[in-house]
């Protein structure tokens, strides 16, 4: 499934033309490369995202092509929940 569609369906992304632009920045990673908006996920993977000064990581559990609301938390696992602070040099 591609990233872009993924942050949609999970939710982690509440559009995926607002996905999409994001990717075009190159600030997401997938298994620590540079992610595209075109780039496949699969179960396993491991997801970097910085929105603004929130830095999530988590694992790709499952993908769907659709999913509710009360399945969301399924599909992906929060490894790391950070805000990034104006003096962290991350």
């Amino acid at each position: 499934m591609r990233i872009d569609k993924y942050l949609k369906v999970t939710r982690l992304i509440k559009r995926r033309t607002v996905a999409k632009e994001l990717l075009d920045r190159g600030i997401f990673k997938i298994n620590g490369k540079v992610a595209k908006p075109s780039n496949e996920v699969k179960e396993g993977d491991i997801l970097y995202l910085l929105l603004g000064r929130h830095a999530l990581t988590v694992r790709v559990i499952k993908t769907m092509r659709t999913s509710k609301k009360e399945d969301v938390g399924t599909l992906y696992e929060t490894l790391k929940d950070e805000v990034i602070l104006e003096n962290d040099n991350n």
